[in-house]
């Protein structure tokens, strides 16, 4: 029989990477598979809250983040399509920097510790199996089999009900949204994070390394529907609703080869904690961009799963078990974020809402302070050993 690996990981962004690091750094025989080819970029705000930079500081990542020079960002805007404005100091320090830089970097930190990355690899199907699962891959048209003892889907947003023999199903969001981004040059440099509203989405502007910005938006896709096929006509369509944004970006040129989409995106109304195998990242939860925290999400979800599959690997716990507390963990710690984001979503799309709000908080900044808190997740614990 083929070499039994003790993890298998699928999806090689911020989820799937730091939980293959942190199982290699543990010892477990640990690959990385991704169906595409690193480095490359990804559609995202690129936007490392202070909660995300306390979680890669606990898994030995500060000095790997530093090397990368990263900006700093110290404060949030929002920016509505009626002109209001609402600045709010951020809790700490946030840092930009690209997923084009970061993901690589991650990659090569699982191979310093011993683990092993693999791109290139389309998963066909995940089989359960009596010592743990068989993977069947596909790269440049040859079929491989992969065992392993346990598989993490870190894939993504996106939905793989085929892989699976028994497909599950997720209430469908009532609005399917295209994600896209593009960095640019040219954009005068604040230390700001900014959320331009536009009609049927919004528009993040956001510092990254090397004096450039990313430019992310989240936008319906009836409203994206004729806009243009390429990214940069697509954000100069949407860029039209708000005035502000037309201005910010006025001299702001588009860096070829940096525009990338993804669609569908659905937000979700509930974490999928697990299906035959644990989910984390995206593949578990889809949060509001408007929260800011997608990354986190991404290395909390992971640390969770972490902690009870080493448990699991070493026999102290089974399979039952794990699923039970892992899919009891997610849903406390993301319930609730899950629930007040999309609150934030929906009444950030208001007029009537969007009219008075900047005016309440330049009365009353405290309620600027209560909607960071609102949409990042609570401080990190310590988890429970739990027999």
């Amino acid at each position: 029989m083929d070499e039994i690996l003790d993890a298998l990981v699928i999806g090689g962004g911020i989820a799937g990477s730091s939980l293959a690091k942190e199982l290699a750094t543990l010892g477990w025989s640990t690959v990385l598979l991704d169906r595409k080819e690193f480095p490359r970029h990804k559609a995202c705000g690129e936007f490392l809250s202070p909660e995300s930079q306390e979680m890669l500081s606990k898994l030995g990542l500060n000095a790997l983040m530093e090397s990368l020079q990263p900006e700093i960002i110290s404060r949030a805007r929002l920016i509505f399509e009626n002109g209001g404005t609402v600045e709010i100091p951020l809790l700490g320090r946030a840092k930009g920097i690209s997923r084009y830089t970061l993901d690589a970097a991650l990659h090569e930190a699982i191979i310093h510790v011993g683990g092993v990355v693999r791109t290139g690899m389309n998963v066909q199907s995940i089989k359960q199996v009596d010592k743990g699962y068989v993977v069947m891959v596909k790269k440049n048209g040859k079929m491989e089999s992969l065992y392993a003892r346990t598989v993490f889907a870190a894939w993504g947003s996106h939905r793989h009900d085929s892989i699976f023999d028994d497909p599950y199903i997720l209430e469908p969001s009532k609005t399917s949204y295209v994600g896209i981004k593009s960095h640019y040059s040219g954009i005068e440099h604040e230390p700001v994070t900014e959320l331009y509203f536009v009609k049927g989405g919004y528009i993040g502007i956001s510092p990254i390394e090397g004096g450039h910005y990313n430019v992310a938006a989240l936008l319906d896709k009836k409203v994206v529907k004729g806009s243009g096929t390429t990214v940069p006509t697509m954000l100069d369509a949407a860029s039209k609703a708000n005035p502000l944004l037309v201005e910010r970006m006025r001299n702001a040129g588009a860096i070829e080869g940096t525009q990338t989409s993804i669609a569908p995106v659905h937000l979700s109304h509930e974490a999928l904690a697990w299906h035959v195998i644990p989910h984390v990242g995206d593949a578990a939860v889809v949060i509001p961009p408007l929260c800011g925290d997608g990354m986190s999400i991404a290395l909390r979800s992971s640390m969770i799963c972490c902690t009870l599959a080493d448990r699991y690997l070493r026999g102290e716990i089974s399979l039952t078990y794990w699923e039970k507390e892992y899919t009891r963990a997610v849903r406390h710690e993301f319930r609730g974020l899950i629930r007040r984001g999309r609150l934030a979503h929906y009444l950030c799309s208001m007029p009537s809402v969007t009219r008075w709000f900047p005016k309440v908080v330049k009365l009353y900044p405290p309620l600027g302070e209560y909607l960071v808190k609102a949409t990042r997740l609570k401080p990190l614990r310590v988890q429970k050993t739990i027999p």
